[in-house]
């Protein structure tokens, strides 16, 4: 009777973790080791993102992140312009930083990689702290967005590093806000070397959309 008893309240347990990698929020139902992805603006940093990295017209982000779910709670890990590399409630990104006409996409890993995400969370939380990397060139000392995200899912490679470029596919030129940005830094603009983004990211064919919500 007490083996039964036992057996039942470790059942118990599995469960409540199990039901916990999955909440209802905004709508939809979002699960640990989703990525959020934010959608870009047109002026700014945002829209200079954009402007040299967007694929198609149905895709517009300027910034992703890794959702863990932790005591029934949606937290985001990213790497933050204004935060460093951070973990925070996934309600502060969406009510405090961005306006009520954002928008904000669900993508999940395909089934098949669904097993990497706890050491992908792992590794996200070895991240933290770090500030952000306004050169975007890889290093180990600060990350952008995507790099953070990338850094967590390298174990299996589920993104990989491509060239970046920094000229506008309209005109084939340097796009002007990165030759300001660049020269400000004292820097030369770092076209052709690797790193990656969230519209690229959002390309991934083992990745999929699941759903989208507007901010407060």
């Amino acid at each position: 009777m007490k083996q039964a008893a036992i057996l039942l309240a470790l059942v118990f347990q599995v469960l409540c973790v199990c039901a916990q990698d999955s909440i209802a929020y905004r709508g939809l139902t979002i699960r640990h080791g989703d990525l959020l992805f934010v959608g870009a603006q047109s002026e700014n940093l945002s829209g200079a993102i954009n402007r040299v990295t967007q694929r198609t017209n149905n895709t517009s982000f300027d910034h992703i992140g890794l959702i863990e779910i932790a005591h029934g709670q949606p937290y985001i890990l990213h790497a933050s312009s204004k935060k460093g590399s951070v973990k925070e409630p996934l309600d502060s990104l969406i009510r405090i930083d961005h306006e009520a006409t954002r928008l904000f996409a669900i993508y999940r890993i395909d089934s098949i990689y669904q097993n990497a995400i706890p050491k992908a969370i792992e590794r996200a939380h070895q991240l933290l702290g770090k500030p952000y990397n306004w050169s975007y060139t890889l290093n180990d000392s600060s990350y952008y967005c995507s790099d953070f995200v990338e850094r967590a899912f390298r174990h299996i490679r589920l993104f990989e590093l491509e060239p970046m470029t920094f000229k506008n596919p309209k005109t084939g030129e340097f796009d002007e806000f990165w030759i300001s940005f660049y020269a400000n830094q004292g820097r030369e603009i770092p076209e052709g070397e690797l790193g990656c983004n969230p519209n690229g990211m959002a390309a991934n064919p083992h990745i999929h959309h699941v759903g989208s919500f507007h901010g407060l």
